[in-house]
């Protein structure tokens, strides 16, 4: 019998649960660009605050078809009846001040967009367009917030977004590449 040879990945810290391996090894840190997956991200995000994004991810799928796959305009256009019904679902977290954001936040995005040309030139100028690379050898080095979440959290807030406070906002720098905060030993630091 052939034995394996092969080392195990090496990932950070929060990516080592089973459960969150293929989230951590191919979504979180890669450069996302386009408009529909940063406004789902930022639906999910706010989604999470004051739960786990495992809570969060767990519940993707679901989110997707109550929220007609993170579609902005489909979204922006969501009834207050929907958004009633889409609370008496346990595939989605229950919170009536999130649920009413994701179309909050779809407007939002919609004037954005028609300012800006894209959702993903709008929240890409906050790093000039390319991701910052940090160097965290250790998880307890990676910052809950930077002075660049905070600019965003100010700007988005002050564009009619919710749930959008800086911890939020470099959590989702963090998720769609905007920064690479793969600890320096993590297989994926180089990848991305």
């Amino acid at each position: 019998m052939a034995t394996s040879s092969a080392k195990p990945l090496k990932r950070c810290a929060w990516g080592n649960s089973p459960d969150m391996h293929d989230y951590h090894d191919t979504e979180w840190g890669t450069p996302l660009h386009d408009d529909q997956m940063l406004f789902e991200f930022l639906c999910l995000e706010g989604a999470q605050a004051g739960l786990s994004w495992r809570t969060i991810l767990l519940k993707r799928e679901h989110y997707r078809r109550v929220f007609h796959q993170f579609d902005i305009e489909r979204v922006a256009a969501m009834k207050d009846r929907e958004l009633e019904k889409a609370l008496l679902d346990p595939g989605i977290v229950r919170n009536r001040l999130k649920v009413f954001a994701a179309r909050d936040n779809a407007v939002a995005s919609l004037k954005v967009i028609g300012e800006h040309g894209s959702l993903d030139r709008y929240l890409w100028s906050f790093v000039d367009g390319k991701p910052i690379r940090n160097r965290w050898t250790g998880q307890g080095d990676v910052p809950a917030s930077t002075p660049v979440s905070d600019r965003m959290s100010k700007d988005l807030k002050k564009r009619g977004f919710r749930f959008v406070g800086t911890t939020i906002c470099y959590a989702f720098m963090q998720a769609t590449g905007m920064v690479n905060d793969h600890t320096v030993s993590c297989f994926r630091y180089k990848q991305v």
